[in-house]
């Protein structure tokens, strides 16, 4: 896949910075947590081994065994573009989730996060 650089980087190297935001709000890693692997169908275990490879944001998506069909449902916007807008598959599936670590970080219910 050609185009943006942020296929490329490592999910390792941005996951630090959705804990931080979530943890300068009183959020939990853990809550950062459940929001990838609700998202991504990933468990735990995988996340943690997707973390110590190196996988980049393209593979890390790409390969999600389970990327949740409620994902839809989250919208408005994350950096100035309105999620539900974006074209490219890839990029959405990573503004859903900048979107969802924004929502935990705004103090918004888990419930409402994970679109129950």
């Amino acid at each position: 896949m050609s185009g943006h650089r942020i296929y490329s980087v490592a999910f390792a190297k941005v996951y630090p910075m959705y804990v931080q935001k979530a943890e300068k709000k009183g959020r939990t890693q853990e809550e950062v947590d459940q929001v990838i692997l609700w998202l991504t169908g990933y468990t735990a275990a995988a996340l943690k081994k997707h973390l110590e490879a190196g996988t980049s944001f393209e593979d890390f998506f790409n390969k999600a065994p389970a990327f949740n069909p409620k994902a839809e449902l989250i919208k408005g916007v994350v950096c100035g573009v309105r999620v539900e807008e974006v074209e490219d598959p890839l990029m959405r599936k990573i503004r859903y989730l900048d979107k969802l670590v924004d929502e935990l970080a705004k103090g918004k219910a888990m419930d409402r996060i994970l679109r129950n």
